[in-house]
């Protein structure tokens, strides 16, 4: 039954573990509608976050600082997304914000033009408007290995076998996307949108 403690200092009980979403749902539909991730005993997190114990909570939505980075990181797996859908074989590296936005790092056997920008663009619009769910699954080391491998993701693979071996490993899946990522992510594609 845990006991979530608001940044204004009110609190709220809950009978059973709930999600960040489901403590905005309870504030108000509209602050659920916004919600785009949590900050929970400090540390950030998904929307889908379960919190079982009391915890201090802060919601972050579009008008948080915090915003702006997670935004630009859930639109760098968007455009991961995009090309490895419109240039299959693409394998991707890492796909960091920047001071400005973002980027991605791509190993393609195509060469990227300027006309191949607008494709990119356009499909990641298509793909907002597809809403997809976008979820965080935790894996084991063994398992991420063979499910990069699989997809011939050998830089991923590199990747992870560079990690602490007490590192959590954790995936992110949008559609049939996904990627290796410590997050927090959007909670659906069509929280995205602009970007250029």
């Amino acid at each position: 039954m845990p006991l979530i403690t608001l940044p204004d200092g009110s609190t709220r009980q809950f009978d059973q573990p709930v999600t960040v979403h489901d403590v905005a749902g309870d504030i108000g539909a509209g602050l659920a509608k916004a919600t785009l991730a949590g900050v929970v005993n400090g540390r950030e997190v998904d929307a889908s976050f379960q919190i079982e114990d009391d915890a201090e909570l802060r919601i972050i939505t579009g008008r948080d600082d915090q915003a702006l980075e997670i935004l630009r990181h859930s639109t760098a797996h968007l455009l991961a997304q995009a090309v490895q859908q419109l240039f299959p074989g693409t394998q991707v590296t890492i796909g960091p914000t920047v001071d400005d936005g973002f980027y991605y790092d791509f190993a393609a056997a195509h060469n990227f033009t300027l006309d191949d920008l607008e494709k990119i663009e356009a499909r990641m619009k298509e793909l907002v408007a597809s809403d997809l769910p976008v979820t965080r699954i935790v894996t084991s080391r063994e398992d991420a290995v063979v499910l990069f491998k699989g997809m011939g993701e050998h830089y991923k693979v590199e990747i992870i076998e560079d990690l602490p071996a007490d590192e959590e490993i954790t995936v992110y899946q949008q559609g049939d996307w996904m990627d290796l990522c410590r997050g927090p992510h959007v909670p659906s594609t069509g929280k995205l949108g602009a970007f250029k």
